[in-house]
């Protein structure tokens, strides 16, 4: 024998068997798999039933003290019975477990059944079997009267199957003490019994529990399927109080996403998508539609509400006046207006903004040199009525503002030295504002000079459509001096005319939005923004989306530096909080908190990811999706070497004449092509046109950045001849029929029953597969369509040319007759070659 079979009989482990034998015998094991002889298995059996004896007499004082009265202590004589049957059920396996699972089964069970037929044992060397017997029924006739009245039905019904099958009864008394000698186990390990390994156990578990009766069977098979369906029924109780009726989906999710939202476990959900054909795991990703279909296919209602409603992409004029269009008359509040300075470099726009603001601290002082390196937002009080002021370098901020649709200003002043005129920038500044439809009142600065011609700059601003009022037009022109503070009262008071003609008005109370206006990563503070706000209030707190950053307000700084708790509308303030810095000119809005905001963040980069940008290159164009009633526009820049050569290229492209494409000259400037040429023709949509002038550096890195189109010319007609080329390209492409071949058809084959195939002739051209076909009969066109199949000889092919025989069938029509003309033509895109 085996040391591990040995091990099994003895209900113990290989390695403690091992250890015993070593230290306490002597006798060397090296492995579970050695052979022990039979004068070894005698010695550690000995062994283990010495120690058993040893184990039972402190187990007999425990039946005493819970008994007392009504059952005495068993004697020394008692237990070795016990001790030889366990011995003797060690050469039978299926006797010892009988004897030793039984009473453990019916603690769990708790119930009783017949005692099991005892087979007879080899003679025991400790006591001999019919004295074991004799004991045993000295028991029986023992037991007390209180067991009898316990179990008196299950007695009754032993009894009679003791006297059909001659069995001898075993003692309730000695099922009881075996009872109270072994820990009861709780219910709960029922259900983990029954529901591990249920099926491949079944066989092992009646073998140990020595079920040799059919009824002792069926009994524990009822009682495990009651435990069963009560956990079953708990489980579906608890299931049933987390059920989902109704769920909204948004956005594309997970497969373990989605089983969290609508309460499944992720293998219902994922057997589901295998069904519709669709491989998934838990953490694959799924697009709305195939989430929608799995919640309603567990009869879950999938609602329209959608949060991207609200963080729908609109233009920034429709964000601006969104709430004044619902909004009722008294939700509405005046607002301050917000005013922008723009005008040509060194013309005294910060020391103007100085001048107004009458601050200690002047602006132009924390300037590099003197020139505006960034933006500024401001505030200034007049009369108790707030005026906000932005001051911009360059215009790119302004720019990009306008090409998103952005209205943050209200009013722009633009600032001319009365000594110097009008300048390239100062005519750019016009066009900026002309573009944004934005109102202009002209300060004519540096009238404190000597050499200053205020004559001269309104005479030079009527030239680009800027006429003064006291020559009876309707732009404000104001003489000032930012140095002597001179004519600042007028200017703010036609500041504060302007503003109330537009009759400016906002909404307090709502979700803040607004504009961003600079923003800059600062190492101690972070992403820092300077925004302005529209519409709303903005408090400390507030989680905002800026286009593809969110974040959460943690401190709100005025144009002072001092911190606020709140900002309204038209109030720019500095913002701590954003994840990561902004684009200037997005604009920023309000949402309910971080959870809204992180899905919108979240829709909107994937959304940025998906949308693939068309570059601007010299074949293809920026097209638009328009009507075919509406007439498209060339957006074009023009710069020359010469004020002439501008006005002449200017005239001839504006007198390319086309019904359907107009160019529209956005800006024309003398000198080489700028980076604020290259800006403004990015905002624009505009082709770039440089008439015998060059670009510098930074207008050819904007450019490639930016995607703009630069082109340069020497001769004016090849500025012409390019002009109506790209008018072209906008247009869609004319859709010509080419005839490809012609085919008489000479006799009909049917196969089968109804599909007839045409033996033809090809008289002219060629015959292609799969292109369209028009059947004549008699002059008159019977059938159009492609051509499903074409065969020459039984063989498929592509084309027949002129003069071969081939065969040809049509899907779904039949009425195919000698003498028909089959024609043969496909369709291809022309070029348009006039713009009418």
């Amino acid at each position: 024998m085996r040391v591990h079979e040995l091990a099994k009989e003895l209900n113990t482990t290989a390695k403690e068997l091992i250890e015993k034998a070593n230290t306490e015998l002597g006798v060397v094991l090296k492995s579970h798999s050695a052979t022990v002889s039979e004068t070894n298995i005698e010695k550690i059996r000995a062994l283990y039933v010495n120690k058993e004896e040893k184990k039972a007499k402190p187990k007999a004082f425990i039946v005493k003290k819970q008994k007392p009265k009504e059952e005495q202590a068993p004697s020394k004589s008692e237990i070795k019975p016990q001790v030889a049957v366990q011995k003797e059920a060690s050469t039978e396996p299926q006797v010892h477990a009988q004897v030793a699972q039984e009473p453990k089964l019916k603690s769990r069970l708790e119930i009783v059944r017949p005692a099991p037929k005892k087979t007879q044992a080899a003679p025991s060397v400790t006591q001999a079997p019919s004295d074991v017997k004799k004991q045993q029924i000295n028991k029986i006739e023992n037991i007390p009267s209180l067991t009898k009245k316990n179990f008196a039905k299950q007695q009754s019904e032993q009894k009679q199957q003791d006297k059909q099958k001659n069995k001898p009864e075993e003692s309730k008394k000695a099922q009881k003490e075996e009872q109270t000698q072994r820990t009861p186990i709780k219910r709960h390990i029922i259900s983990q019994d029954i529901y591990a390994n249920q099926d491949s156990r079944n066989k092992k578990k009646k073998k140990e529990r020595g079920y040799n009766n059919k009824e002792e069977e069926q009994e524990r098979i009822s009682l495990e399927k009651a435990v069963q369906s009560k956990h079953k029924k708990h489980v579906q109780e608890t299931q049933a109080v987390e059920e989902v009726k109704s769920v909204v989906i948004n956005r594309p999710m997970t497969v373990g996403e989605l089983s969290e939202k609508i309460k499944k476990t992720p293998a219902e959900i994922i057997k589901f998508l295998m069904m519709q054909g669709v491989m998934v795991t838990v953490n694959s990703p799924i697009d709305v539609d195939t989430a929608k279909k799995a919640a309603q296919n567990f009869e879950i209602e999938v609602l329209d509400e959608d949060i991207d409603a609200f963080i729908e992409e609109e233009t920034m004029k429709e964000e601006k006046n969104k709430y004044l269009l619902n909004a009722d008359e008294s939700m509405l509040s005046k607002r301050a207006p917000v005013v922008t300075i723009m005008g040509h470099v060194d013309h005294g726009k910060t020391t103007l903004l100085d001048s107004i603001r009458a601050s200690k601290h002047k602006i132009v002082s924390t300037e590099v040199g003197g020139i505006t390196q960034s933006i500024g937002a401001y505030t200034v009080w007049l009369d108790d009525r707030k005026i906000v002021f932005i001051d911009t370098p360059g215009h790119e901020a302004f720019t990009q503002m306008r090409a998103r649709g952005a209205q943050s200003t209200d009013i722009a002043i633009l600032v001319v030295a009365a000594d110097d005129g009008v300048m390239p920038q100062t005519i750019e500044a016009i066009n900026h504002a002309k573009s944004a439809n934005v109102p202009i009142i002209v300060a004519v600065n540096k009238m404190d000079k000597p050499d200053a011609d205020p004559d001269r700059v309104l005479q030079q601003l009527t030239e680009h459509g800027l006429i003064p009022e006291k020559w009876g037009g309707d732009t404000i022109c104001v003489p000032v001096s930012a140095l002597q503070k001179t004519g600042i009262d007028e200017l703010l008071e036609y500041i504060l005319l302007v503003a109330d003609m537009q009759e400016l008005k906002a909404v307090e109370k709502c979700p803040a939005t607004g504009v961003i206006i600079e923003a800059n990563l600062d190492k101690g503070k972070g992403p820092v923004a300077t925004m302005l706000v529209q519409n709303g209030t903005l408090k400390i707190g507030d989680s905002i989306v800026v286009g593809t950053v969110g974040g959460k307000v943690r401190a709100l700084l005025d144009d002072s530096g001092r911190r606020v708790k709140f900002a309204g509308p038209s109030t720019p303030v500095e913002i701590l909080g954003l994840n990561e810095v902004p684009q200037a000119g997005d604009t920023f809005e309000a949402v309910e908190n971080e959870k809204v905001m992180r899905q919108i963040v979240q829709e909107r980069k994937q959304k940025e990811r998906s949308t693939r940008l068309e570059a601007m290159t010299a074949a293809h164009i920026k097209k638009e999706t328009l009507n075919n009633d509406e007439i498209k526009n060339l957006n074009l820049i023009i710069k020359a070497n010469t004020h002439g050569s501008a006005e002449a290229v200017s005239q001839a492209i504006q007198n390319v004449k086309s019904s359907k494409v107009i160019p529209k000259i956005i800006h024309v400037g003398v000198g080489d092509i700028s980076e604020a040429d290259v800006m403004l023709a990015s905002a624009s949509g505009a082709i770039i046109l440089g008439f015998t002038v060059k670009e510098d550096s930074n207008a050819l890195s904007a450019a490639a950045k930016e995607k703009v189109l630069i082109k340069k010319y020497d001769i004016i007609y090849q500025v012409l001849e390019d002009v109506e080329k790209t008018m072209l390209s906008l247009l869609e492409p004319e859709i010509e029929e080419v005839e490809l071949g012609k085919a008489e058809v000479r006799q009909v084959f049917t196969v089968g029953k109804t599909n007839k195939i045409a033996g033809c002739y090809v008289l002219e051209g060629k015959i292609v597969r799969s292109k369209t076909a028009v059947l004549y009969r008699n002059g008159e066109q019977i059938f159009k369509g492609e051509i499903d199949q074409l065969k020459r000889f039984k063989d498929d092919v592509k084309e027949v040319a002129t003069g071969f025989e081939c065969g040809i069938s049509f899907a779904k029509f039949n009425d195919i007759q000698e003498g028909d003309i089959i024609e043969v033509s496909t369709t291809k895109e022309v070029e348009r070659v006039s713009l009418v």
